[in-house]
Parts: structure tokens; C-alpha cells; sequence
């Protein structure tokens, strides 16, 4: 795993590199601000950008929007201090594929990107269930430019689930990894997997956010308590 270390206190970057290196984790390089974030993920082509938000210069959410309109696959987690919801919901839009908070310790940032590498979006406890209010808050509307008319009407008419798949789309959506959901349903975290890429096919939708909305609108939660 290569990761980007963007912040612009240098004593942070310092910090996490050391952090990361102690668990065999490669820091392929480092940027004190959006434009120089931009500039090393296109150079270094990271596993995982782990972005700071408060940035002089060019933010956070500024330098996410910019890399993923040119690296589509690239994996930006948000590592703020932050936990207002418009950063968080905005960071989700930008393109982030997790969100987390400062405060979190070392074992949990190590297990955050490793579900990052699993395609497993990680977000520090609690945020995760206001992300999928708002999705449910907001889900009645089509997804912008995503799933045409007739497919929003094939999401809306009926899942096409199985038993076993709105098991799994339970457990996620509220926050689990692929390995904790596989652990409580005894299957592996390659199948769980195989079973959300099912979800997202049969339910015509072409992304977690989406897969998400549709999981709030149908008042599907796991049973993971918020922290």
C-alpha cells in the first residue's frame, strides 16, 4: 500500500509518516496544499491520498474534486478535524471514499485503510449513519446524471433482492467493513464483496452513495450501534 500524505502542518505529516512506516505502510510522498496534492498524485499514482480539508491556498475538498476528475479510481480519504456534517456531506460529493476524524487512534487508522484497499468505504464512528440520513433524506430525487429515468424506476418499483443480499446491504450500510460483515454471516470478505457488486447490477445503480440512498429510502439498517 502507497500512500499520499496531504496537511499543511508539518509536524502532522511528520507524525503520520513515522505512524505508518511503524506498520509497514509506504509513504510514497507528501503535500502541504491542494495544488501540491494534485501535482504528487499524478506524479506518484498512490494506493490511498489521505487529505486534510483546512488548507491554505487550495482546501482539501478543492484538491479531491480536482484529482478525481482526472484519476477517476483514485482513493481519497478525508483525516480532518472536522465533523460538521456540510464538510462531511461535502467531502462524500467531492468524490472521498471515507471520512475520518483526527482523534481516532493508530490501530483504527491502520484498519481504515486496509478496508480502503478491500473497497470498503471507512468513516470514523457515528458518521457514517448521518451520511445515510441524509442519502434517505434526499433519495426521493433521481440521482444527478448517474441512472437514467427508466432505471431510477426499476430502483424504485422493487430491489430484485435476495434474502441473503439485503442481509449484506444491511450490514454495510450501516458502516460495517467486508471483513466485519463476513465474520457475522460466516462468509468471506471476497464474498461479500461479490454480493455488493450483485446489489449495485440488480438494483441498476453505479455507486455506493446511490446503493446507500436506496438502502435509507428502504428503511434497511444493520445492527452496528453508533459510537
Amino acid at each position: 500500500m502507497k500512500v499520499l500524505l496531504v496537511d499543511d502542518n508539518r509536524l502532522m505529516l511528520e507524525g503520520l509518516q513515522n505512524l505508518l512506516e511503524a506498520h509497514n505502510i509506504e509513504v510514497a510522498g507528501m503535500a502541504k496544499d491542494g495544488w501540491e496534492a494534485v501535482a504528487r498524485a499524478r506524479e506518484l499514482k498512490p494506493d490511498v491520498i489521505l487529505m486534510d480539508i483546512r488548507m491554505p491556498g487550495c482546501d482539501g475538498l478543492t484538491a479531491t474534486r480536482l484529482i478525481k476528475a482526472e484519476m477517476a479510481d483514485a482513493r481519497i480519504v478525508i483525516l480532518t478535524t472536522s465533523t460538521e456534517d456540510e464538510d462531511l456531506f461535502e467531502a462524500v460529493k467531492s468524490g472521498a471514499c471515507g471520512y475520518l476524524v483526527k482523534s481516532m487512534d493508530t490501530d483504527e487508522l491502520v484498519e481504515a485503510l486496509e478496508q480502503v484497499m478491500q473497497g470498503t468505504p471507512p468513516f470514523s464512528p457515528g458518521l457514517a449513519g448521518r451520511l445515510l440520513k441524509e442519502f434517505a433524506r434526499v433519495s426521493s430525487q433521481p440521482p444527478t446524471g448517474a441512472t437514467s429515468p427508466e432505471k431510477a424506476g426499476k430502483v424504485a418499483s422493487g430491489s430484485g433482492l435476495n434474502a441473503r443480499q439485503i442481509e449484506v446491504l444491511k450490514l454495510v450500510s450501516d458502516g460495517l467493513s467486508y471483513k466485519e460483515v463476513g465474520a457475522k454471516l460466516g462468509l468471506s470478505p471476497r464474498t461479500i464483496k461479490y454480493h455488493m457488486a450483485e446489489i449495485m447490477d440488480r438494483l441498476h445503480l453505479e455507486n455506493r452513495a446511490q446503493v446507500l440512498a436506496y438502502a435509507g429510502r428502504m428503511g434497511w439498517r444493520g445492527d452496528k450501534p453508533e459510537k
